[in-house]
C-alpha cells in the first residue's frame, strides 16, 4: 500500500510517466505544449466560454464536428461539493472543470467507462452513508472499481488517498462527504500534491483520456481561492457565485436554477472579491490565463455558451486582455442565447445578451483606468436562437448593434431546464456557419 506521503506513482498505460525527482518545469513544459494551437489541423478550432453546466449537453455532439475546441471555465463555484473542499483545504473551485473533463473523456471500452463512472460519481446526501461509502472508495472495495485494471486503480487510489490525508490534516474541521463527487475529490488531491491547478487537470486529461486537442483551461490558473462577487444597479453588493446565482441557503440537496427567487435588481456587473483577511468586501484583479490568450488569438472561431450569463460568461470576459484580443479577430464570434430565463436575466431580450457581453469585455464599469470602447460587432458578429425559447429576439435592436446574422435552430424541452438546443441541429448549424466563414476567407 502507498505511503500518503510518497508521490502516487503515474502508469504507462497513463501513455506518461512522472516522479518527483523529475523537474517541475519538466512537466510544465508537456502541459504547456498540449495548450499550443495546432497550426497543421484540418478541422475548425474553437473556443468556447461556458460555464459547467449547460454547455455539457452539446458536448458529445460537438465532437464529431472537431476535438480541436479549447472548454474555457469559471473556477469560482463555491456550491455543492466543491464549497466543502474550498471551505476546508482552500484552492480554486474545480467542479465547473472537473464536469467539463467528465464529458470529454472516453467511454470507448469497460475500462474507459468504468473510470468515467467512477470519476462521476456521487456519494449519498446522507452524511453518515457518505462517509461509510466513502471509505470503501477510497481503499478500494467498492464495486465501482470492478472494471479497472489495477495500474489506473492504484493511480487514481493515490490522488484519493492524498485527498483524505489532508482532509485529517485538517483537525480543526470536519468535513462533509454529503453529495460529494469522487471527481472532485481526485481533482483536489492531485491539484494540492502538485500545487498545480494546470497540472491537476494534465492529470485528469490523462487519466479520463480525453483527445489531446481538447483543452480544458480554467480562466485564472491559480492555487488561491477566487470568490465572485456582482453589484446590482441599485448598488446593492452580492458576496458569492451560488448567492448571485442560486441561493441554497446551505443545502445540499440538487441545484434549481430556473425557480431561484428573483434578484431585487438587474446585474450591472460582476467582479472578483478578496477572499482573505478582513476588508472581504475588497475588489481585486486577477490575472487571466496566458493560455486562453494563446487560444483566442489562434482559433476559428468564439463561443459565449448557454448557460448562467453573469456568473458562468462574464467572470471569464472581464480579466484583462480578453477584450482586446477578441476585438482584434477576424473570425465567427457566435452567442448561444439561452432558450429559458433564469434569476439573473429574467426579463432580458436578446440585445440585453449583447450588452451585458460587450460591457463585460469593455470592462465598462470596473477597471476605471483600463476600460476599452468597443462596440458590441467587434465582439459578436452572430446570434443563435433555440426556437420556442423564452428570450424574445428584437431584431431591430440587435441590428442596431451591429449585429444583423440570427439563426434560428431546432429546439427541444428539458424538463429539468426548460427549453435548449437540439444537440445535432446546433453543432450543424456551427459547421454550416464556418464553413461559410472558411469559404469566404478563401
Amino acid at each position: 500500500m502507498l505511503k500518503l506521503g510518497n508521490p502516487p506513482p503515474l502508469y504507462k498505460p497513463l501513455q506518461f510517466q512522472f516522479s518527483l525527482s523529475s523537474s517541475r518545469s519538466i512537466f510544465m513544459s508537456s502541459i504547456n505544449a498540449l495548450h499550443s494551437p495546432s497550426a497543421t489541423s484540418l478541422h475548425p478550432s474553437i473556443l468556447v466560454f461556458s460555464g459547467g453546466t449547460a454547455f455539457n449537453g452539446v458536448v458529445e455532439e460537438l465532437k464529431k464536428l472537431t476535438t480541436s475546441v479549447a472548454h474555457v471555465l469559471p473556477v469560482s463555484d463555491d456550491g455543492g461539493s466543491t464549497a466543502e473542499i474550498v471551505r476546508v483545504l482552500g484552492g480554486p473551485a474545480v467542479g465547473d472543470i472537473r464536469s467539463r473533463c467528465l464529458r470529454l473523456s472516453d467511454e470507448s471500452t469497460s475500462e474507459a467507462l468504468a473510470v468515467r463512472t467512477l470519476l462521476g460519481y456521487r456519494l449519498p446526501l446522507d452524511a453518515r452513508e457518505a462517509k461509510l461509502e466513502w471509505y470503501g472508495i477510497v481503499e478500494g472495495e467498492h464495486p465501482l472499481w470492478k472494471d479497472v485494471s489495477k495500474p489506473y486503480r492504484e493511480t487514481i487510489r493515490s490522488f484519493l488517498a492524498y485527498f483524505q490525508s489532508q482532509i485529517l490534516k485538517r483537525t480543526n474541521e470536519s468535513f462533509c462527504f454529503s453529495n460529494g463527487s469522487i471527481g472532485n475529490f481526485f481533482f483536489a488531491g492531485a491539484r494540492i500534491f502538485f500545487q498545480s491547478l494546470d497540472a491537476a487537470i494534465f492529470l485528469f486529461s490523462r487519466v479520463s483520456q480525453i483527445p489531446s486537442e481538447s483543452l480544458v483551461l480554467p480562466v485564472i490558473s491559480t492555487n488561491d481561492r477566487l470568490t465572485l462577487g456582482c453589484e446590482l444597479w441599485d448598488g446593492t453588493i452580492i458576496r458569492g457565485q451560488n448567492e448571485i446565482s442560486h441561493p441554497t441557503c446551505g443545502s445540499l440537496q440538487p441545484i434549481d436554477k430556473v425557480n431561484s427567487s428573483l434578484l431585487p435588481s438587474r446585474i450591472k456587473r460582476v467582479f472578483y472579491m478578496s477572499s482573505e483577511g478582513s476588508n472581504l468586501l475588497h475588489e481585486v484583479f486577477p490575472t487571466v490565463n496566458p493560455s486562453v490568450l494563446e487560444q483566442l488569438r489562434n482559433v476559428d472561431c468564439v463561443i459565449y455558451g448557454m448557460g448562467s450569463l453573469f456568473t458562468s460568461i462574464c467572470p471569464s470576459l472581464v480579466l484583462l486582455g480578453v477584450g482586446e484580443i477578441i476585438a482584434s479577430r477576424s473570425c465567427a464570434k457566435v452567442l448561444l442565447l439561452n432558450g429559458t430565463y433564469d434569476r439573473e436575466t429574467s426579463g432580458f431580450s436578446a440585445s440585453c445578451f449583447v450588452t451585458a457581453i460587450t460591457d463585460a469585455l469593455n470592462r465598462t464599469y470596473g477597471h476605471l483606468n483600463k476600460r476599452l470602447k468597443n462596440n458590441p460587432s467587434e465582439y459578436i458578429n452572430t446570434v443563435f436562437v433555440p426556437k420556442d425559447g423564452q428570450i424574445p429576439v428584437d431584431i431591430k435592436c440587435l441590428a442596431a448593434q451591429g449585429i444583423v446574422q440570427v439563426v434560428h435552430v431546432k429546439s427541444m424541452h428539458d424538463p429539468k431546464v426548460g427549453i435548449v438546443y437540439e444537440p445535432t441541429s446546433l453543432i450543424q448549424a456551427l459547421d454550416d456557419l464556418l464553413s461559410g466563414c472558411t469559404n469566404t476567407q478563401s
